[in-house]
C-alpha cells in the first residue's frame, strides 16, 4: 500500500507555504483546512482530515541557519510530538554533523539528512552511521541535483527509506517529475523511494502507485482541497 505523508514547513513557528524551493518568498500558509497558521492547528486540521500515520516536518529556520532568535522550530516540533504520540514525525532540521543531532534527542522524531547540507561524502557517512534508522533526503532544486554527486550513484549509501524531493516542484501545481522517478527508480537497489514536490490531485497519486513508488510526500493539494479525505480513504491510502 502506498502512503501520503502530509508536509508542514515551518519558519518563525508558523507554518509557511512552500513554493519552488525558493524559501526566501514562503509566506504563511493560506489554507482550506483551518483559518490560521500556527503549527499545532495546521497538524489539528490536517489529521482530521484524515488518520495520516506521519507527518513530515521541516524546520525552515534550522536549514536555511537563520541568524534570528528563533533558531529552531523545536517548541512547536515538541507541542506536535505530545499531543500526537502515535504520529511519526520526519524531521529535516539540516543536520549536518553530530552537534545538529543533540537537541532533538528527546523527541520521538525520525531524522532525515538531506543532500543539499552535504558537501563530501564523507561528511554524509560519518553522520549517517550515528543515525542507523534515518531517512534520505535526494534535493533537487530548479538547478539540478544538490549534494555529493558520489551519494547520487553509490546507492548501496542509501537507507531502507529514500525522498526524492523535488524543490522546484513543491507548491507549483503543475504535476511531479515523472523521468527522474523513474531514473532514480532503475539505480536503485532496495530503498523504498517517496515522491516529493508537484503531486496535485488524486490521478497524480494513482500514477505514483503505479509506478511502484513506497509514498508521496504532499502539501499544497491537501490545504486546496485537490486531495480529501473521502479520496485517500476510497484509494485506500
Amino acid at each position: 500500500m502506498m502512503q501520503v505523508i502530509p508536509v508542514i514547513d515551518l519558519l518563525n513557528g508558523e507554518v509557511v507555504h512552500a513554493k519552488k524551493g525558493l524559501r526566501q518568498t514562503y509566506q504563511p500558509m493560506q489554507s482550506a483546512l483551518c483559518s490560521h497558521s500556527d503549527p499545532l492547528t495546521v497538524v489539528a486540521a490536517i489529521m482530521a482530515m484524515h488518520p495520516f500515520k506521519q507527518l513530515y516536518i521541516a524546520d525552515l529556520n534550522a536549514i536555511q541557519k537563520l541568524p534570528n532568535k528563533t533558531r529552531s522550530n523545536y517548541a512547536s516540533i515538541a507541542q506536535i510530538s505530545l499531543a500526537y504520540p502515535e504520529l511519526e514525525l520526519w524531521l529535516d532540521a539540516g543536520f549536518q554533523q553530530s552537534a545538529d543531532l543533540l537537541e532533538w534527542q528527546t523527541l520521538n522524531v525520525s531524522i532525515i539528512l538531506a543532500s543539499e547540507n552535504f558537501h563530501d561524502m564523507q561528511d554524509y557517512l560519518a553522520l549517517s552511521q550515528q543515525q542507523p534508522d534515518f531517512i534520505l533526503s535526494l534535493d533537487f532544486f530548479s538547478d539540478g541535483f544538490h549534494g555529493p554527486k558520489a551519494l547520487f550513484k553509490q546507492t548501496e549509501d542509501w537507507p531502507e527509506r529514500v525522498i526524492i524531493m523535488s524543490l522546484s516542484d513543491v507548491g507549483a501545481n503543475q504535476g511531479f517529475n515523472k523521468a527522474r522517478l523513474v531514473e532514480i527508480m532503475h539505480c536503485n537497489k532496495g530503498s523504498r523511494l517517496y515522491a516529493a514536490g508537484g503531486v496535485r490531485d488524486e490521478q497524480d497519486l494513482l500514477s505514483l502507485k503505479a509506478l511502484g513508488v513506497h509514498g508521496a510526500l504532499v502539501a499544497t493539494a491537501l490545504h486546496n482541497q485537490q486531495i480529501s479525505g473521502a479520496s485517500l480513504t476510497k484509494l485506500n491510502l
